[in-house]
């Protein structure tokens, strides 16, 4: 058979000649590629793969490989028009013509990240309704999008973490040139984006991949939500690998961020996460290619040896939302929210670095004080930990803000924080009946280590006004609050916030909800952050050395402030 050259290893791929498809699926015998109605049949390649070149389909057909009596849509679909259960799309990605061949990535260190739900980011929940707001983030300072899984999912509306065809951008946010013209569009604002990928399971509805291929799933190592995905397998493997380049080289993605990696079992050499980050990055070698990862117990092995570039870093929330709420209960109980927290985190990175942690009953992170501070991404909100209150609550602290702004670890916002939104974000999946309601028992039973939650007022996440309740409203924004976000974004581009050193770095406790952080460079870039948690106190006496000008300045005064609670100062030979 003559060999041909592709740019992935699977899918349809539009050629001169034709349609060139290629498909994983070693339990059959025989494939055949359905196109427009018309069965065509696919060559037995070694190791279980078939392919053929089909001189009669061309770009917006519609397919599916039959599998005996059965027509699947293709586990490598570039689209997905009418969901995971109907037919794939044929797409051609080079007729895109794109404007950003300037564009070389947004850099670690300097980065604001915003995370983003397309689907509640506005009313239309359209990628090209987002991309008129581009200008608004641009201009708030924003220069990183994490955009939640856009992989095909069931139902006309979700999160996204159940996705099931990991090649197809979600239907109901647009058609696939449409998430290339928004990402255009970013660039065009001086904003990267990145794609949050679900590579340690698959959703349970629509779920085809394993008709071709058992392989991809094993029972070993279950996860959380059910069977494994087995990254034994060099051909699943290759799934994957080639799924994060595709992102990166047919969409311009500026890097990916990894779900739940804790989740991802591989003792594989390389890891199967170094192998991804690897081809990502191979991808765009014309530009900048960030990876983070979420990692439940704070694994610095991701970025020490997988490749990992940045990592969140949850102790951060937990300790702000005991800080600002008060609520010591679930996975909160073994934070207390003080000052110390906040000055050890500032200077060392994670608060848990390998001590007992009561609530899992078990040794909890690793060390993280030798890696640099902007690898650890901070925020205040995010998806998960919004949607994890009674009611879609949010956090907005002006003291805790402009800690999570001025610090040197990475700051990450979730849609609508700058202004305070008043709209909730809720736990919302569009499933079948029967899956829906396991899905809502499912969720009430997570929501019970809450005793502050009334379980029983919880909304159901299969309901659209679940969904339709998280969109963003804004037509009531809180001027202050942006006001003070664009501030601090803007001072943080300065000196010496935006070098991002903890090694310069000091801070000292002031009272029981009072703390300072000194950046001690010894000049007049010199700066002293004074936070109140709660209540400000009067510091008297002034006995710590940090509160004390530098050398050849004789006072303080105030660069920025938010009434009493945050004040920015910098030295100053008046007296």
């Amino acid at each position: 058979m003559r060999s041909v050259i592709r740019r992935r290893a699977i899918g349809a791929e539009v050629r001169d000649e034709g349609v060139h498809f290629r498909i994983w699926a070693p339990v059959h015998e025989r494939v055949a590629v359905v196109i427009d109605g018309r069965d065509f049949s696919l060559d037995r390649e070694d190791d279980g793969y078939f392919s053929a070149l089909v001189r009669d389909a061309r770009a917006g057909s519609r397919y599916g490989f039959r599998l005996g009596d059965h027509i699947f849509p293709d586990p490598a679909s570039r689209f997905q028009p009418d969901g995971p259960h109907g037919l794939s799309q044929i797409i051609d990605a080079s007729t895109y013509r794109w404007g950003d061949a300037q564009w070389r990535g947004v850099a670690l260190k300097g980065a604001i990240v915003y995370e983003l739900h397309v689907g509640t980011f506005t009313r239309e929940g359209t990628y090209a309704a987002a991309a008129h707001h581009l200008g608004e983030l641009a201009e708030l300072g924003v220069n990183l999008i994490e955009l939640m899984p856009l992989n095909e999912f069931p139902g006309e509306f979700g999160w996204g973490y159940d996705g099931v065809d990991l090649w197809a951008p979600y239907h109901c946010y647009g058609t696939p040139d449409d998430l290339r013209r928004f990402i255009d569009d970013a660039h065009a604002h001086g904003i990267g984006v990145i794609h949050d990928v679900v590579y340690n399971h698959f959703g349970p509805d629509g779920f085809y991949l394993t008709q071709f291929a058992p392989q991809f799933t094993t029972k070993r190592n279950a996860t959380e939500w059910g069977d494994a995905i087995d990254f034994e397998s060099p051909h699943v493997r290759r799934f994957f690998t080639e799924n994060a380049a595709y992102w990166i080289d047919e969409f311009h993605f500026d890097g990916l961020r990894l779900d739940a990696t804790q989740s991802i079992h591989d003792w594989s050499t390389p890891h199967i996460i170094r192998e991804i980050t690897e081809h990502a990055r191979a991808a765009g070698p014309d530009r900048t290619i960030l990876v983070a990862a979420e990692n439940e117990p704070q694994d610095a092995r991701l970025i020490r040896e997988y490749g990992v570039d940045a990592m969140w870093n949850d102790d951060w929330h937990h300790a702000a939302n005991v800080a600002a709420t008060g609520r010591v209960e679930a996975y909160y109980v073994d934070y207390r929210g003080t000052p110390q927290e906040f000055v050890s985190m500032a200077k060392l990175g994670f608060l848990y670095q390998g001590q007992y942690y009561k609530w899992q009953r078990k040794r909890r992170g690793t060390v993280s004080h030798d890696i640099a501070p902007e690898r650890l991404f901070c925020f205040l909100q995010n998806h998960d930990q919004v949607a994890n209150t009674a009611r879609g609550e949010r956090l907005w602290h002006p003291a805790l803000t402009a800690l999570l702004l001025l610090q040197p670890q990475t700051p990450m916002l979730f849609q609508g924080q700058e202004f305070a939104a008043r709209t909730p974000f809720l736990y919302f999946a569009d499933h079948k009946p029967e899956l829906a309601a396991l899905v809502a028992k499912g969720r009430a039973e997570f929501m019970q280590q809450f005793p502050s939650i009334d379980i029983d007022a919880l909304t159901l996440p299969h309901a659209r006004s679940t969904f339709e309740a998280s969109k963003l409203d804004r037509h009531h924004r809180d001027e202050d609050a942006l006001r003070i976000h664009r501030e601090l974004i803007a001072l943080r581009r300065e000196h010496p916030f935006s070098a991002q050193r903890n090694d310069w770095l000091h801070g000292c406790v002031l009272g029981e909800q009072s703390f300072a952080l000194r950046w001690l460079t010894g000049g007049d870039d010199d700066r002293l952050l004074i936070l109140h948690l709660g209540d400000p106190v009067r510091i008297d006496p002034m006995d710590d050395p940090l509160l004390a000008p530098p050398d050849g300045f004789t006072s303080w005064k105030v660069r920025w402030q938010y009434e009493d609670v945050a004040i920015v100062l910098q030295p100053s030979r008046e007296t």
